[in-house]
């Protein structure tokens, strides 16, 4: 496999580099949030980086935004991908998903394995800790196919056989970049959802795409849901949310005028993961290695190589 080279050299002048020592959340507040996780599903945390350091957060996000843009079509190299929207489809480019940016900015590298992810993550997940999800998802206006239906994340763990209790094992995490609101489409959990085991929600949606279409109520209740209880996760930028791989939750589409970039992270308690980066191990943050881990894209050590990928989910 090729060696990837790690973060852009043609932007070095203006990376930003996260700075320890910026993390707001307490430890307190940190055992607050995993007992509401354990309960409910989900958990929201306020200011869990402080002002200064969502402005560098912001500015970094713009520039992987703006590097995704020189592809005119979906791109990958390893982990590293850009899921583009073409102009000849949507009658203008847009950049609806970057996973794994990391290997291009040492922002992201940084803080996916910074002080302030151990702190949050520790009461759930211990010390020792890999990751297995890394993304930003924008919601542009105007791009149409920026909505979930309701869902549960674990029918994304294709590859059972590699965790072990993967559903108690695994938090995701979700850092508002942008403002997220009900205008333009924050995310909607509904609490204890995690309690009734695998639901199939959206399993029979067109091509099993979550992307297409908005889930009825009707659908809800026929999985024993109330869609009343719904909450609304709405965001300011620097919040996270945590929610789990059982946990129903969803999103509408953007019907605002403004973007709205959503940072995903999902972490996996490392003695029962044999995928994913370290980010921690007994407490100690890890950085990337020269080689990307097998995380969630199968074709990983058949195809590392950089290349466009033709298969068009929303068509």
């Amino acid at each position: 496999m090729a060696r990837m080279q790690l973060f852009d050299a043609r932007n070095s002048a203006i990376v930003h580099v996260f700075r320890e020592g910026t993390t707001v959340i307490s430890q307190t507040q940190a055992r607050a949030a995993a007992e509401q996780y354990r309960e409910e599903g989900y958990a929201l945390v306020r200011q869990f980086i402080d002002g200064e350091e969502v402005v560098r957060l912001r500015e970094e996000t713009r520039r992987i935004y703006e590097e995704g843009m020189n592809h005119p079509s979906t791109w990958r190299h390893g982990n590293l991908c850009f899921e583009i929207l073409p102009e000849a489809d949507f009658g203008a480019r847009y950049v609806i998903q970057a996973y794994w940016m990391s290997w291009i900015s040492e922002y992201f590298e940084r803080f996916r394995r910074s002080d302030a992810y151990l702190t949050l993550l520790g009461p759930v997940l211990g010390e020792s800790i890999k990751q297995v999800a890394q993304q930003i998802h924008w919601k542009p206006p105007g791009s149409r196919l920026n909505g979930y239906r309701f869902h549960q994340d674990l029918r994304f763990r294709e590859a059972r056989d590699a965790y072990r209790d993967i559903a108690g094992s695994t938090v995701n995490t979700g850092l508002a970049i942008d403002p997220a609101t009900r205008e333009n489409g924050c995310l909607q959990v509904i609490p204890g959802s995690q309690k009734l085991g695998y639901l199939g929600l959206s399993d029979d949606s067109e091509g099993g795409q979550i992307m297409k279409g908005l889930t009825a109520e009707d659908e809800l209740r026929a999985k024993g849901l109330d869609p009343d209880t719904i909450v609304w996760l709405e965001q300011e930028p620097g919040d996270i949310a945590l929610w789990g791989l059982l946990t129903v939750h969803g999103s509408l589409p953007n019907m605002s005028d403004q973007d709205r970039a959503f940072a995903i992270s999902s972490y996996v308690r490392a003695e029962n993961s044999d995928r994913g980066e370290w980010a921690f191990r007994d407490g100690v943050s890890v950085p990337l290695g020269t080689e990307p881990q097998l995380c969630k894209y199968e074709a990983l050590h058949d195809r590392p190589e950089p290349h466009y990928v033709e298969t068009k989910w929303y068509t």
